[in-house]
């Protein structure tokens, strides 16, 4: 069974900084991405940034580009999103998601992603 947390999440003001956490479990892929998405209230869901687990290879949405960085800890199986200069358009729920490098090929599509957690709430306030 494929589990994937978030946490990390949690309110901050207007250029302050957020460390969000994502654990995967029983995924049986081992050349993945990993993800992160965001949904803020009434929007859709958009991708934000995503690593190729072994080459670390990083893509970025232009919002964001500058001021997040994902990175991934192989020996915890955890992707980390470090955000920083927040703005209050970045207040969302921000989740994690996990697919086979294959399919995702760098890509921030949502339907090339397989599993998704269960989110986490970033609140920026200005």
């Amino acid at each position: 069974q494929v589990r994937l947390v978030e946490s990390g999440g949690g309110p901050v003001q207007t250029g302050g900084s957020l460390r969000l956490s994502c654990s995967r479990s029983g995924y049986a892929f081992t050349s993945v991405y990993m993800a992160w998405f965001r949904q803020a209230p009434g929007k859709e869901r958009e991708g934000v940034a995503s690593i190729h687990t072994k080459s670390g290879s990083e893509f970025y949405a232009d919002s964001v580009k500058g001021r997040f960085t994902t990175s991934h800890d192989d020996a915890k199986n955890t992707v980390y999103l470090q955000m920083s200069s927040l703005k209050p358009e970045d207040t969302a729920t921000y989740y994690c998601a996990v697919g086979d490098a294959l399919l995702v090929r760098g890509s921030l599509d949502q339907w090339r992603f397989s599993y998704w957690g269960q989110g986490t709430q970033v609140t920026v306030s200005s």
